[in-house]
């Protein structure tokens, strides 16, 4: 009875750690062993939504002094209206805002393009997690080509599922070359009407900024306070959870 046990027990030890790595495996965009081009390309990713996430406190701090910096940084919109607001008032040129803001947002957007290309279908939902996302996501991919490459330009739209679009382009074999016209066409779009906005108000859109500036401390240390409760709730939910 005894010797029986133990050889239940030594076979169904295996089984957890199995089945643990089998459903971590699952959470990966890539099937089978990662090769070296996965994992410097996960981790790319991964470091750009931190660095997005990082800088969060420091963008009203420096939006008042530094905004074409903070366009190129971060591409935010409220960036891009600030900086052709001081073009406006002659602080800096309108060029400059509108270059910064096409680089700023469409910097690192490749990545995902090469995400979907290199990883396939799994990698959208990664980049589309909720249901509406994903909804939309599958209408696009039943659209003809020239449609998704409009869909593209409208990438940079507040709201839109930038990185599951890019990833689709990606998916769906859009060349490198046509993926990048359409990107950067999109956020120069973008880019023209939030500076054109910007430097239609000029001074008063500048009193605007100058007056976040004020409390542009104030601002940083709530979104710190905001990101750590978050993160203890979850600790301590997790806690609480049964394993």
């Amino acid at each position: 009875m005894d010797d029986a046990t133990t050889g239940d027990r030594e076979a169904a030890a295996p089984a957890g750690p199995r089945a643990a790595t089998g459903t971590w495996r699952d959470a990966l965009p890539w099937d089978g062993p990662a090769r070296r081009g996965d994992t410097v390309l996960l981790w790319l990713i991964v470091g750009v939504i931190v660095f997005a996430i990082a800088t969060l406190p420091l963008r009203p701090l420096l939006l008042a002094s530094h905004p074409v910096l903070v366009e190129f940084v971060t591409g935010g919109l409220s960036a891009i209206g600030a900086g052709a607001a001081f073009a406006r008032i002659g602080e800096t040129s309108l060029w400059l805002v509108v270059l910064a803001g096409v680089v700023g947002m469409a910097k690192f957007d490749w990545l995902f393009w090469l995400a979907g290309r290199r990883w396939g279908e799994r990698v959208v939902a990664m980049f589309a997690p909720g249901e509406r996302a994903q909804r939309f996501v599958a209408r696009v991919r039943a659209w003809p080509p020239w449609v998704l490459r409009a869909v593209l330009v409208g990438a940079a739209l507040p709201g839109m599922p930038a990185g599951a679009l890019f990833a689709l382009a990606g998916l769906s074999r859009v060349g490198i070359a046509t993926f990048l016209l359409f990107d950067l066409l999109g956020a120069l779009l973008m880019t023209g009407i939030v500076a054109g906005l910007g430097y239609g108000m000029g001074q008063s859109a500048v009193d605007v900024v100058l007056v976040i500036d004020s409390y542009a401390s104030w601002i940083s240390i709530g979104l710190i306070a905001v990101v750590a409760f978050l993160a203890n709730r979850r600790a301590r939910r997790r806690l609480v959870t049964p394993a």
